[in-house]
């Protein structure tokens, strides 16, 4: 079975300590165009999204001592956390990686900060976290109640 990956690889996420410093050397150092910083309450971190040609770094970081991300940042230091590939439609992709033994962490998309988002789970993934995002205006995307693409809503 392999994944139909028609986009492109939409990000490359990594956890920082600090992300006002993390977005500084982006921007500043290596070039990269902010596109947007947001809190995320329902994962208790905060994000930002930079511009990388056709693709996006996402940083990702902490707001409390206690989420997920804290104790991946506390275990594994600063660096590498996900992958985010598109699909043109999740649930269908859902489906078929479940069929095929993959373990997920979401059965179906949830809502991300940029439109419906699903987990793999890193033991189905040679250790890697695998984050698909459905392609903007998909299926999923009048299900989760998102707008036109564009209309970003944090969650």
């Amino acid at each position: 079975m392999s994944l139909p990956v028609r986009g492109r690889i939409h990000h490359v996420a990594s956890v920082v300590r600090d992300i006002d410093a993390s977005i500084d050397f982006h921007t500043r150092v290596l070039g990269l165009a902010l596109e947007q910083v947001a809190e995320v309450p329902s994962q208790e971190v905060r994000i930002a999204f930079l511009t990388a040609g056709d693709s996006k770094i996402e940083l990702v970081s902490p707001t409390n001592e206690t989420s997920g991300v804290a104790r991946f940042l506390e275990s594994k230091g600063e660096g590498f956390h996900h992958l985010c590939l598109e699909v043109p439609d999740i649930a269908a992709e859902l489906t078929a990686l479940a069929a095929a033994g993959v373990q997920l962490i979401n059965t179906e998309a949830v809502a991300g900060v940029e439109g419906p988002v699903a987990f793999l789970h890193p033991k189905s993934c040679n250790g890697v976290l695998i984050e698909l995002i459905e392609v903007p205006g998909g299926p999923a995307w009048k299900k989760l109640g998102f707008g036109a693409p564009g209309e970003l809503r944090i969650r």
